[in-house]
C-alpha cells in the first residue's frame, strides 16, 4: 500500500503558504507578549487561539502586492575545481545548522545506543521516519498550531500532516488499553499546577525519532509537555523520559510561540503526496 505525504513540490507550496501566513498575519498584526493573561470561566489560564512559531524565518517579511514572498539565502560558493552544483553547500550547511539548532543541549544515549544514533543521522534520507511518510510524534512535532480549550478536553491542532491531538483534564488517569497501545502520540493526560499546564503521555511505538539527528527512542518512553501562557506569548516545552536508551531525562529546549490576533486566521492545510522521491536520492547530503 502506498502511503501518503507531501513530495518537495508540494512542501515548497506548504512552506510558501506557511510563510505568507506568518508574514502577513503575524507579522502585519504582531501580538504583543505584554498584557493580561486571558482566563476561562473558571479561572484557569486560557490556551485557545492560533499560534505562530516565532522561531525561524519570517521575520519583517512581507508578501508583495500579489501575494509573493520572496527570500534571499546566502550560500558558500564551490572552491576552484570543486565539483559541485548549484545550493550543493547551501545544503550541506543547512545540515549543519539543523545539528546545531540543538545546541549543545542533546539527549544523553546510554553507550551501546551510540551507534545507532549516528547510523540514523548519517542515513537519515533513508531511515528517517518522517521522511518516509510517517508521523513525526511526540516530541518531534513541537508546538500546538492552534489550541481549542474547553473545562474537560483541550485540542491541539498541527499544521504538519494534519494532526489533531485530545487530551482529557477532568482529572481521569491513562487509559489502561491505550497506555498499553504503540502510537506515534501516545495516550495523553492533562493536568493543572498553578498556571502551567502539564500534559503526561505514555504509550508510544518506538518507529518515530525525538529529532531531526537520529535521536531514537524506545517504546517505554514518557513525555512530560508544559504548556505556559505570559499575556500572549505561549511556552511549550517537553521532557522525554526512557531510562531504556537514556542516561537520564532529557529536558528540551522551550519553544514560544506568538498569538495571532486576527479572528479569522486559518491553518494552512498540509497537502498530500507520495514518498516516491527515496529511490532517486543518491548522496547522504541532508539539510
Amino acid at each position: 500500500m502506498m502511503r501518503r505525504i507531501r513530495t518537495s513540490t508540494a512542501l515548497a507550496g506548504v512552506l510558501g503558504a506557511a510563510l505568507w501566513f506568518t508574514a502577513a498575519d503575524a507579522t502585519m498584526q504582531q501580538a504583543k507578549p505584554a498584557g493580561a493573561t486571558p482566563r476561562t470561566a473558571d479561572g484557569k489560564v486560557d490556551f485557545s487561539g492560533v499560534w505562530v512559531n516565532t522561531g525561524g524565518g519570517g521575520g519583517g517579511i512581507k508578501p508583495d502586492e500579489e501575494g509573493n514572498v520572496t527570500v534571499l539565502s546566502r550560500g558558500r560558493p564551490c572552491h576552484p575545481g570543486q565539483e559541485c552544483k548549484p545550493a550543493i553547500n547551501f545544503e550541506r550547511d543547512s545540515g549543519v545548522r539543523q545539528r546545531f539548532a540543538y545546541g549543545t543541549n542533546v539527549p544523553m544515549y546510554k553507550p551501546e545506543y551510540w551507534a545507532k544514533v549516528e547510523h540514523n543521522d548519517v542515513n537519515g534520507n533513508f531511515v528517517d521516519p518522517e521522511i518516509n511518510c510517517y508521523p513525526e510524534g511526540l516530541p518531534r512535532i513541537g508546538a500546538p498550531s492552534k489550541i481549542v480549550q474547553t473545562p474537560n478536553e483541550l485540542i491541539l491542532l498541527y499544521t504538519h500532516h494534519n494532526t489533531f491531538r485530545v487530551v482529557p483534564l477532568d482529572g481521569r488517569e491513562h487509559d489502561p488499553i491505550r497506555s498499553q497501545d504503540l502510537t506515534y502520540y501516545g495516550d495523553s493526560v492533562g493536568t493543572w499546577e498553578g498556571d502551567t499546564l502539564v500534559v503526561d503521555s505514555v504509550g508510544f511505538t518506538d518507529e518515530s525519532w525525538l529529532g531531526w539527528p537520529g535521536y531514537l527512542h524506545s517504546n517505554n518512553m514518557r513525555v512530560v509537555e508544559r504548556f505556559s501562557r505570559q499575556g500572549n506569548t505561549l511556552t511549550w516545552q517537553a521532557t522525554v523520559h526512557d531510562p531504556d536508551v537514556l542516561m537520564q531525562p532529557w529536558a528540551m529546549d522551550p519553544e514560544s510561540r506568538n498569538l495571532n490576533p486576527n479572528p479569522k486566521a486559518l491553518l494552512t492545510e498540509d497537502l498530500p503526496c507520495e514518498a516516491r522521491d527515496n529511490k532517486h536520492i543518491v548522496t547522504r547530503e541532508r539539510g
